[in-house]
């Protein structure tokens, strides 16, 4: 329904452009640009073989991707969730984040996960990449990160080999590698089986980085790493302390406006107390509406909302003896721009200026302040021998600038990188040539045809009102006609797990991932349940798409349906939006069915 509703619009858009002066369409296309932000659409894989058991006995693993969860953003990203043996042991697919209720959902998946036999890690990655091809949105960066202890250990029943398995993997990372996709990878070493080499050549064909410990208490740390990583951030330690059944105070330094987020992790083996001052004295109320506060056995998380500039103080109790470990990561609604040069092409000896900015909103900052602890450096790629040259840039307080010589008759990349103690920020890679006939370096001016006063004043006035005209009425007809041609044609999207529990035995099924988008117009729960007659109750319980990606309910049984532990009244209908579970008690047999919709 997604993928309709966007050809709806792109078609409407389309239409409206055409009739458009071409001035106005250069102006929406700038708008939409501005509009873009950096929102992050993250897979974590997480091996369930049994020898996580040893490797992390006490699931620091889940822990650190909880913990990663809650460092994102408080609306607009993607997270999905693969638990993977040598086969697909549960998945959630990509749930956009719109409240806490959504991190807390997958979170509680999170604790769901079960082990079991086998490893393959293939699976993993494959299904992984194939999530991120079918739902990732293309403004967003995608990313996967993968968590596992060892090699391959697979299930000789099947018949399948190393060979395949190290085939399926090859083109598994192809494709993330095609889609963009960088893999973070995470070893646990706690045996000393690891294949570090393996791991570490997935991250490096797909462009992301390989990490690997002995110690499952080091994964938060980890996590936080990629995190910062993958939106080009910095990590700032703040304060390593051991706790001593009091208060401790520490200083958390939020240095310009423009932080969008001040993420706070505190690291301890217990949980700790905290008490937060501003930087006018003023003790904050935790949790608030401009400060969100989650916890769990391993870790505390701060998230404060555009913080006021200035000092904060922070206070922690821990138990006594207890390490502690706080770190501060901070989400900036700052982006590194470049100036674009004159010629993609040039020649051996010729100089390019290059003009470096930081923006805010697709605008230039006025604020110096953000400038003076920068320093700012372009990195030259030659793509003909692989070097690197990096050439200091100079800021004069409001900008980078600096000048680069061609040395060889080459391809090159370009980018600039500016940083700080808490902020990291890189421009978009520019390919330049200085081959064999190559432009010069400033290309001739297109020239201009000036527009006369005969031609402003034949403007005609009622050309204008006919346009108008005729762009609604033909917009009005595309509507009408597009909206009938979805009635006839609506389907589904997403899937449905399905899990049955025996309630004389207690005994739960395996889950079943239906994928709904081979139905259209409407479809039964018992066909879901692909007709089982014990279960044919079902069969009045029905399903039809509804807007926004969501699906109505409608139930015309005996069957008593609860959310949340509630019973819904689902007569008339009643939405059920991505990430909801249901429940549905079954009258006939002593079963117990539960569902849950991923979109």
């Amino acid at each position: 329904m997604l993928r309709r509703n966007q050809l709806t619009l792109r078609i409407l858009v389309v239409i409206s452009l055409l009739l458009l002066p071409s001035s106005y369409v250069f102006r929406i296309q700038e708008v939409a640009a501005a509009q873009q932000s950096s929102q992050i659409d993250a897979m974590l894989v997480v091996d369930a073989s049994n020898s996580m058991k040893k490797s992390d006995p006490n699931k620091i693993g889940n822990e650190a991707m909880k913990m990663f969860i809650d460092m994102l953003s408080v609306k607009g990203d993607k997270v999905g969730i693969i638990s993977y043996t040598d086969q697909i042991q549960r998945e959630k697919a990509l749930l956009e984040i719109q409240s806490a209720a959504d991190k807390e959902d997958l979170k509680n998946f999170i604790d769901q996960l079960d082990r079991g036999a086998y490893t393959d890690t293939a699976i993993g990655i494959r299904e992984a990449v194939k999530v991120l091809q079918q739902g990732s949105d293309p403004t967003h960066e995608p990313m996967i990160v993968l968590l596992a202890d060892g090699n391959n250990d697979l299930n000789e029943a099947t018949g399948r080999t190393e060979k395949q398995s190290a085939q399926e993997l090859d083109q598994a990372i192809a494709d993330a590698n095609k889609k963009g996709i960088p893999v973070y990878t995470i070893g646990l070493n706690a045996d000393g089986k690891l294949n570090k080499d393996a791991l570490a050549d997935i991250s490096k064909k797909t462009g992301g980085k390989a990490f690997s410990t002995n110690t499952a208490d080091d994964l938060p740390q980890i996590l936080s790493e990629i995190f910062a990583s993958h939106l080009k951030l910095k990590i700032v330690p703040i304060q390593s302390m051991t706790g001593n059944g009091n208060f401790q105070e520490v200083t958390i330094n939020v240095p310009n406006a423009n932080v969008l987020e001040a993420n706070i992790s505190i690291m301890s083996a217990q949980p700790v107390e905290v008490k937060l001052t501003d930087p006018t004295g003023a003790v904050k109320q935790i949790p608030a509406n401009d400060i969100l506060y989650s916890k769990s056995k391993s870790y505390s998380l701060l998230k404060l909302i555009t913080p006021t500039k200035g000092d904060w103080k922070l206070q922690v109790k821990g138990v006594a003896k207890d390490k502690i470990d706080i770190n501060l990561v901070f989400n900036y609604d700052i982006e590194l721009t470049m100036d674009p040069l004159p010629s993609s092409t040039y020649k051996k000896g010729d100089k390019i200026d290059i003009v470096s900015y930081l923006t805010s909103n697709g605008q230039k900052l006025q604020n110096s302040t953000l400038y003076q602890n920068m320093n700012a450096k372009l990195v030259v790629k030659d793509l003909d021998s692989g070097d690197t040259k990096e050439v200091l840039l100079t800021n004069p307080g409001d900008r980078f600038t600096g000048t680069y010589k061609i040395a060889d008759e080459h391809d090159y990349e370009l980018t600039v990188i500016a940083e700080d103690s808490s902020l990291y920020r890189e421009t978009e890679v520019v390919k330049i040539s200085a081959k064999p006939g190559g432009a010069s370096v400033t290309p001739t001016p297109k020239p201009t045809t000036p527009v006369t006063d005969e031609k402003k004043e034949g403007f005609p006035i009622l050309l204008v009102v006919g346009g108008v005209i005729a762009l609604a009425a033909v917009l009005a007809a595309a509507y009408f006609i597009l909206s009938a041609y979805k009635k006839a044609n609506k389907g589904f999207i997403g899937q449905m797990v399905i899990e049955i529990r025996d309630e004389n035995t207690g005994e739960k099924t395996y889950p079943q991932y239906k994928k709904l988008n081979g139905f259209k117009g409407k479809i039964t729960l018992h066909q879901l349940l692909q007709l089982a007659p014990e279960l044919k109750e079902t069969e009045k319980i029905l399903f039809v798409p509804s807007k926004n990606d969501r699906i109505l309910i409608k139930n015309g049984s005996t069957v008593n349906i609860e959310k949340s532990g509630r019973v819904i009244d689902a007569i008339n209908g009643f939405e059920l939006k991505g990430g909801d579970r249901i429940t549905l008690s079954l009258q006939s047999v002593d079963k117990t069915i539960m569902l849950e919709y991923l979109v």
